[in-house]
């Protein structure tokens, strides 16, 4: 989204980010470095693009992928499509982790139930009960 919106063509912002995302992800940058090969021998952006969905098979970038197409053969503002994406994005992954923190509750009630509540009981129970040992049977070790 930077790129485009500084001013970059699609062509060459998808270049430079292929470099950029070289150390966090090779495959990646890999795959974007194979579409700009495609489109300078020739082949059709629309084309590059989709060989690329198809060579990932990665839902994120099928969705990329139709929605970079869409907006070159609609005309319409590639910085704003990557914007509504990207945030498309975020907003799912969001959900997974609310999802995954949810099931952690149920993962963790086990352990709680059969680890510390016996030791919280040991500690609330035990002085109360010693005391009411020593007062109902004095010769086992009261005053």
């Amino acid at each position: 989204t930077v790129c485009v919106e500084a001013g970059l063509g699609l062509d060459a912002a998808m270049s430079k980010v292929g470099e950029e995302i070289y150390v966090k992800s090779q495959a990646l940058s890999e795959e974007l470095n194979l579409v700009n090969l495609e489109i300078r021998a020739g082949r059709s952006r629309e084309q590059a693009l989709r060989n690329l969905a198809q060579r990932t098979g990665v839902e994120e970038i099928k969705g990329l992928v139709s929605m970079l197409i869409q907006a070159d053969r609609f005309g319409t503002s590639i910085a704003a499509s990557l914007r509504v994406h990207s945030d498309m994005l975020r907003t799912k992954r969001r959900l997974r982790a609310e999802e995954a923190a949810g099931k952690i509750a149920l993962k963790l009630l086990f352990p709680l139930i059969f680890f510390l509540f016996p030791a919280l009981m040991v500690v609330i129970i035990g002085p109360g009960a010693i005391t009411m040992a020593n007062v109902l049977f004095p010769a086992m070790g009261g005053q």
